[in-house]
C-alpha cells in the first residue's frame, strides 16, 4: 500500500513545477473556503476591477490617458452604483413587498382551482390526494413566510456592515484599477522564479473568466432590460422584480430558465387568468429564453467557455453547494480551471 502511494506520488508531483501548482491550488481553495465570508468585499471588488478594466482597455484603444480613462470609467460605476441604490433598489423593494401582501390571495384563488379538480376530474384525481397536495403547500408557504422573516431580521442587523461594504467595495475597485500592475508585480514577487506551468495554467484560465465575467455580466444586463420593457409593454404586474428575477437566473445554465418560469407564469395567471394575455407574455418569456439561449450566449461566450452541459450542470452543484451565490457565478470558470490543469498536468507513459 505504501509502495503504490509512494509511486503515486512520484508520478505526478516529482516536477516541482507540478507541486508548485498543486500548492497555490490549495492554498487558494483553503483561503476561499475557510475565509469566503471575511473576504466577501474584496471578491466583490476584484470582479468589479475586472468588469471596469475591460472598459479601461477600451478607452485606451483610442489614445486616452491611463488615469483619465480609469477615473471615467470609475465615475461611471459610480453614477451607476448610484441609481441602482437609490432608484432601482426602492422599487424593487416595494414591488417585493407588494408580491409578498399578494401571497394570501393568490393562495385563497388557487386552493378554490385546486378542490374543483376533483369533480371535473374524479376518475384521475381524488378528493385526498388534493388534501395532500393542499397541506403540503401550506407547509411550505408557512416554511419559506418564516424564512422571508427571519432573513428580513437578519437584514436589518447586517445594515451596519452593508454600509461598510458601500464605502470599502468603491475605494478597492478604485485602488485596483490604479495601481492594478503594482498589485499584480507584488503578488508575482512571491512566487517562484520557476513557475512556467503556472503562468501557462493562468495564462489559458485567465482569459477565460475575464471574458466570462464581463460577459456574464452583460448577459445578465441584456435579459434584464428586455424582459423588463417586454414585461411592462403586455402591463405584467411586478415587471422590475421578475425581469431581473429572468436576469440573474442566468447565472444557473439551463435549471435557472427553467426554475424562473414558475413566478411569472403564476403572476399572469393570477392576473389575467385563462387569457389571451397570458399567452401571449408566456410565449414571449419563450421567445427571450430561445434568443438568449441560441444567439446572446453564442454571440457573448463564443469557443470561450468549451464544456458538456453535464459538466456545466455538475459544476453548479458542487460549487455552489460549496460557496453559494459566489459558486454559481463562477461554477463555469472554476470548471474551466479544473478542465486546464487537468490538461496541463504533466504525465508519464510508462511502458509495458
Amino acid at each position: 500500500m505504501i509502495k503504490l502511494i509512494n509511486d503515486w506520488y512520484t508520478r505526478h508531483f516529482s516536477d516541482p513545477q507540478v507541486a508548485i501548482l498543486a500548492f497555490l491550488l490549495l492554498l487558494g481553495f483553503g483561503v476561499v473556503y475557510f475565509a469566503g465570508n471575511l473576504l466577501t468585499p474584496l471578491f466583490a471588488a476584484v470582479i468589479i476591477a475586472y468588469l471596469l478594466d475591460g472598459a479601461v482597455l477600451f478607452l485606451r484603444r483610442f489614445k486616452i490617458p491611463q488615469f483619465i480613462a480609469m477615473m471615467t470609467t470609475f465615475s461611471i460605476f459610480i453614477m451607476f452604483l448610484l441609481i441602482v441604490i437609490f432608484i432601482l433598489a426602492p422599487l424593487m423593494f416595494k414591488q417585493t413587498t407588494q408580491f409578498m401582501l399578494e401571497i394570501p390571495r393568490m393562495l385563497a384563488e388557487g386552493q378554490g382551482v385546486i378542490m374543483m379538480l376533483p369533480e371535473k376530474y374524479p376518475h384521475i384525481i381524488s378528493q385526498e390526494f388534493v388534501g395532500e397536495i393542499l397541506t403540503s403547500i401550506k407547509g411550505n408557504i408557512t416554511a419559506l413566510s418564516q424564512k422571508f422573516v427571519s432573513l428580513s431580521v437578519a437584514s436589518v442587523v447586517d445594515v451596519f456592515s452593508f454600509l461598510v461594504y458601500l464605502v470599502v467595495v468603491p475605494l478597492l475597485v478604485f485602488f485596483f484599477l490604479k495601481d492594478k500592475h503594482l498589485i499584480l508585480s507584488w503578488f508575482r514577487s512571491f512566487l517562484p522564479r520557476d513557475r512556467a506551468l503556472v503562468a501557462t495554467v493562468w495564462s489559458e484560465v485567465n482569459g477565460k473568466i475575464t471574458g466570462y465575467v464581463r460577459g456574464k455580466f452583460m448577459e445578465i444586463l441584456i435579459i434584464w432590460v428586455i424582459s423588463y420593457v417586454t414585461f411592462l409593454v403586455f402591463g405584467l404586474n411586478y415587471a422590475l422584480l421578475l425581469s431581473f428575477t429572468v436576469g440573474v437566473s442566468v447565472l444557473i445554465p439551463y435549471v435557472g430558465a427553467i426554475a424562473v418560469t414558475l413566478p411569472v407564469a403564476i403572476v399572469a395567471y393570477f392576473q389575467w387568468g385563462y387569457s389571451y394575455e397570458t399567452v401571449y407574455v408566456l410565449t414571449a418569456y419563450a421567445v427571450i429564453q430561445f434568443l438568449d439561449g441560441n444567439l446572446l450566449v453564442p454571440l457573448l461566450f463564443s469557443e470561450m467557455v468549451n464544456l458538456h452541459p453535464a459538466a456545466i450542470i455538475m459544476s453548479v452543484l458542487v460549487f455552489g453547494g460549496l460557496w453559494g451565490v459566489w459558486g454559481v457565478f463562477f461554477a463555469i470558470p472554476l470548471a474551466t480551471l479544473v478542465h486546464s490543469v487537468m490538461n496541463s498536468w504533466p504525465r508519464r507513459v510508462y511502458a509495458d
